[in-house]
């Protein structure tokens, strides 16, 4: 451990607050050094929702599977509560932009799989896993399999999985990539409204500027190659948003501005497909 993570782990930090200090990442490509990340620092208050946006290759994505815990190759230190991170906890939740939700499983078993490692009782988990329908809106569809569920329907499943655990800090990658416009409106309304009543440290990642600017309290904007934070934004308006709020657009296009330089298609992270190690429970 660096120096800067022992003298940060001897103070006690809030519960849900995340530290990235002097973060680097780097890949070895064809026999050449690829940066990736270089000299990420960011500080996440407990209960805030932080949104973090980039062009693609920015290195948005990589910067939350440290956070997970899904990749320890990096130098630098990721703190939660003054502690080094060190691979997955059930403190750190994780949405991804594909619900992956087990096809043989009802929904109420989907989110129960999160309680797996849990030291509840069975009656504390059946308790846990009703309540988290309830607060995603699936009443009647406990008994319903993945199969039976629209799209919308099963990234609700998949964030009632990634709080079931009641952790920390909720990680969401792109959550609501894979969604149409009504969709994806409907539920960044549901993500407002949970992430309120859960009062838990909630990052999202996500190419949708507006999306980041409607629910993020602060807005991160990183720049490519490697992944700098060029700018962090702070969205002054209180929640809950109307998404119409002229100070909500003023940021947006303020927001926007940084990327006026690229093509449209560069707000799209390109996405590497997933290797067998990237499919363990991160809940």
């Amino acid at each position: 451990m660096s120096q800067a993570a022992v003298a940060n782990s001897s103070v006690v930090a809030p519960s849900g607050t995340l530290s990235f200090q002097n973060i680097r990442k780097q890949y070895d490509v064809k026999g050449e050094v690829l940066q990736v990340l270089d000299g990420i620092n960011l500080e996440v208050k407990p209960g805030e929702f932080v949104s973090i946006v980039g062009s693609s290759g920015c290195g948005k994505s990589t910067l939350l599977r440290l956070a997970i815990g899904l990749d320890d190759e990096y130098q630098g230190d990721i703190l939660l509560d003054g502690e080094r991170i060190r691979g997955t906890s059930l403190k750190r939740g994780i949405v991804f932009q594909e619900h992956r939700l087990f096809p043989w499983l009802t929904v109420e078993q989907n989110i129960g799989a999160a309680l797996q490692n849990s030291d509840l009782s069975d009656a504390a988990k059946r308790k846990a896993i009703q309540d988290h329908v309830d607060l995603v809106g699936l009443q009647g569809f406990e008994k319903a399999y993945p199969h039976q569920l629209s799209g919308g329907m099963s990234q609700r499943v998949a964030i009632a999985r990634g709080l079931v655990n009641r952790p920390e800090i909720l990680l969401l990658d792109e959550p609501f990539g894979a969604l149409d416009a009504l969709t994806r409106a409907n539920l960044q309304q549901e993500l407002q409204r949970i992430w309120q009543t859960e009062k838990i440290t909630m990052i999202l990642v996500t190419h949708d500027v507006e999306e980041a600017v409607f629910l993020g309290d602060r807005i991160v904007v990183m720049q490519p190659r490697p992944g700098r934070i060029k700018r962090i934004v702070p969205v002054p308006v209180p929640h809950p948003r109307n998404r119409h709020d002229h100070e909500l657009n003023r940021i947006k296009e303020d927001v926007l501005r940084e990327f006026s330089h690229l093509p449209p298609d560069q707000l799209v992270e390109a996405r590497p497909e997933p290797r067998a190690q990237d499919l363990v429970f991160a809940w």
